[in-house]
């Protein structure tokens, strides 16, 4: 069978992470810049090998000051690790409409395998005549075992940042011709 390839619609796709912040409330932010492929047998999704990266610096939790922080030293260090890494070892179908995406997440230079839930949300084209698939992606990872171990204490004893981190995406392949 033919391999199809498959690149992020950058314009219809959405990258984002949630942690919680004085373990009462959730921060989320966003990267801005990324990219990613996919390859599939045909038209089916089963078995597909995905890539994908971010530009640590792109992020954008909507306040400049705490965004400053998280490229720091103290975070991500994007100036020493410039890019979020994905690379995709497997992908099951689990239900109708149900993946695992499992393969290994490069961040602030540890690589750490890691395993997503994707939801197939269906194939059309649009009004160009490009044929596109969108996904829902969740997943979570501790932050620690990446190297993000930045964290503070309040006074009142409160941890300032949480450990783990749930990341949420929205993504729109388009069909290579």
């Amino acid at each position: 069978m033919a391999t199809t390839k498959w690149v992020i619609d950058p314009m219809h796709s959405e990258l984002q992470f949630k942690v919680k912040h004085l373990v009462i409330s959730t921060v989320t932010g966003s990267f801005k810049s990324f990219s990613g492929e996919a390859e599939t047998d045909g038209e089916d999704f089963h078995n597909a090998k995905v890539t994908f990266s971010a530009d640590i610096a792109s992020i954008d939790t909507g306040q400049e000051g705490r965004d400053e922080h998280l490229k720091g030293a103290d975070f991500f260090d994007a100036a020493q690790y410039p890019k979020l890494t994905f690379e995709s070892t497997d992908m099951q179908k689990t239900g109708d409409d149900e993946y695992k995406l499992i393969g290994n997440l490069t961040l602030h230079g540890v690589t750490k395998p890691v395993t997503l839930n994707v939801e197939y949300g269906g194939a059309t084209s649009d009004f160009y005549g490009n044929f596109k698939a969108g996904f829902d992606v969740t997943g979570k990872i501790s932050r620690k075992e990446f190297g993000l171990t930045w964290s503070g204490v309040t006074e009142a004893g409160s941890v300032v940042v949480g450990d783990e981190v749930k990341l949420v995406a929205s993504v729109q392949f388009a069909k290579q011709a």
